[in-house]
């Protein structure tokens, strides 16, 4: 008893040889057919991904470009704003210096206005004090004791003025 028979071995190459034509005629060029339709979709796919990827990149760079723009822009505006808000602050100082300097400088020109008008009426009341005084020497004939009786009273006259 062999093992193997011939007869069994060389039926079972023959259908073997049958299936493996029948196989490769109605199933290999559909399985290969296949392969490749899933090959070609997988090679499309991993190149749409790329160009995605790569598209995506490309975004993300015109981003980073325009946020660092927007950034420049910005810090800029700030810088103008501050320096618009210095040049106001300089304007207000100097307004302020200015309005300060008129208000010192009107009220010199009353206080001088006050000193010249109390000077006139200070000139008046001494000119009167003297006609008075020249009126009363005139109206009196005087001798010298009279004379310096009336002029301590002048000056008596003139000392109670300034006072009050």
């Amino acid at each position: 008893m062999d093992l193997i028979s011939v007869k069994i071995l060389v039926t079972q190459m023959i259908g073997f040889g049958i299936v493996l034509l029948i196989l490769r005629r109605y199933a290999w060029g559909p399985i290969l057919g296949m392969l490749e339709e899933r090959r070609i979709r997988i090679a499309s796919e991993v190149k749409a991904s790329e160009d995605l990827r790569r598209e995506a990149e490309e975004l993300k760079a015109e981003y980073e470009n325009q946020l660092k723009t927007i950034e420049a822009q910005a810090r800029q505006r700030i810088q103008e704003a501050i320096a618009e808000g210095q040049k106001v602050s300089e304007e207000i100082r100097n307004q302020a210096f200015k309005e300060a300097e008129a208000i010192t400088e009107k009220a010199k020109a009353n206080l001088e206005m006050e000193f010249k008008k109390a000077r006139v009426e200070l000139r008046s009341e001494i000119v009167a004090l003297a006609v008075g005084g020249a009126e009363r020497l005139l109206q009196e004939a005087l001798d010298s004791e009279e004379h310096r009786n009336l002029v301590d009273r002048f000056l008596t006259d003139l000392q109670e003025q300034e006072t009050g």
